[in-house]
């Protein structure tokens, strides 16, 4: 299930990250980064789906 989560985390960085954590604090962090640059969207979605 984490390779489909990553996948989502590089084609739709908040996608993946709500797979993880739902519509916690994380996922809309992820979406304000994403909407600040898309590469630090995906930093952040690998990041919490690999700190799991």
């Amino acid at each position: 299930m984490d390779i489909i989560r990553i996948i989502f985390a590089i084609f739709l960085p908040p996608v993946g990250v709500f797979l993880q954590v739902g519509f916690g604090k994380h996922f809309w962090i992820n979406i304000i980064l994403t909407l600040c640059g898309y590469l630090p969207g995906i930093i952040h979605a690998v990041y919490i789906i690999g700190k799991k």
